[in-house]
């Protein structure tokens, strides 16, 4: 089978104003990275829009409601301090969401082995009444719901290694008992969420917060002693990744200090969790990252690993 690459146009439509680290630009670098001759296997696949219902999965209506109500003709509009929305914002955002599903169904079909969504604006933040963290819907938390509610799934594993804490995701999954969130994160640090004792309402959520320069090695402890035997225990049918690259050392939003080379690790396991248990089944979409270059580096080293597994 093949890995494939689920992205569009419309989501550099959504607008943020200069010198905002989430840009569209982000999703420029990417693209041209993975246009290099080595990932010439990519399938690459033009997700739909989401619709209504599918937002409904995590969002009440009124906050859909306000959320349109609020784009401007013109411009940009803050939310928040951090959170902004522009013309383009609500299509770039279904755009988004739209991916994430479709990538469940395909690889749910058998059609891929697995798949990256290259989409913005990024979704773990959002949380179900609030948009928050540059983020507008939540994406990953949607897609699992969708593999629950659609392909009657059992058991779905959501793992975040963004360095910032999925509290969005962690909120639209804290009160469902067949999935399990587990997240490192660097604290203290926006969201300032994340801690050890938030468990879920199941025992469903697993926290392992990190410390400024902890590095490498604290992070694949993390995992290796933690995160992994969990997800190897809970036996996920599906595995859905929130990959942010922002804990690179070189992005200027955080201090984790990791390289490619700890992305590419992270890929690689729980690929062996997804081979160990959900027949290989993968889909990651794209949360932070924010310096160009080790975005674009990180990305490719994370696609990587998931078309050398898919092949």
């Amino acid at each position: 089978m093949s890995t494939i690459l689920l992205s569009h146009p419309d989501c550099l439509g959504h607008i943020t104003p200069p010198g905002h680290p989430e840009r569209a630009a982000r999703l420029q670098a990417i693209s041209a990275r993975l246009a290099a001759p080595d990932f010439a296997p990519l399938v690459h696949v033009e997700p739909p829009l989401a619709g209504r219902a599918d937002v409904l999965r995590a969002h009440p209506q009124i906050y859909f409601d306000i959320l349109k109500a609020e784009i401007p003709d013109n411009g940009t509009l803050p939310l928040d301090p951090d959170t902004y929305v522009s013309a383009g914002s609500i299509k770039a955002a279904l755009r988004g969401l739209g991916a994430n599903l479709a990538a469940v169904d395909r690889v749910m079909a058998g059609e891929a082995a697995n798949a990256f969504c290259a989409v913005r604006p990024p979704g773990h933040h959002a949380e179900p009444n609030r948009a928050m963290g540059f983020c507008l819907l939540g994406n990953i938390g949607i897609a699992a719901r969708h593999a629950l509610d659609i392909h009657g799934l059992s058991r779905v594993a959501v793992v975040d290694f963004d360095v910032h804490h999925g509290n969005g995701t962690q909120a639209i999954l804290w009160d469902e008992p067949r999935t399990l969130f587990a997240s490192t994160h660097q604290m203290p640090l926006f969201p300032f969420a994340g801690a050890p004792g938030e468990r879920g309402a199941h025992d469903n959520v697993l926290n392992l917060p990190l410390a400024p320069g902890d590095g490498s090695a604290k992070f694949r402890a993390a995992y290796e002693g933690h995160i992994l035997p969990r997800l190897d225990a809970f036996a996920p049918e599906l595995v859905l990744i929130s990959a942010g690259f922002d804990a690179h050392s070189a992005d200027p939003l955080a201090q984790i200090n990791l390289s490619e080379d700890d992305f590419a690790w992270i890929t690689g396991r729980l690929c062996d969790i997804a081979d160990a248990h959900a027949g290989g089944r993968v889909v990651s979409t794209l949360e932070g990252g924010y310096d160009l270059d080790a975005l674009a580096a990180s990305v490719a080293a994370h696609v990587q690993v998931l078309m050398e597994r898919g092949a």
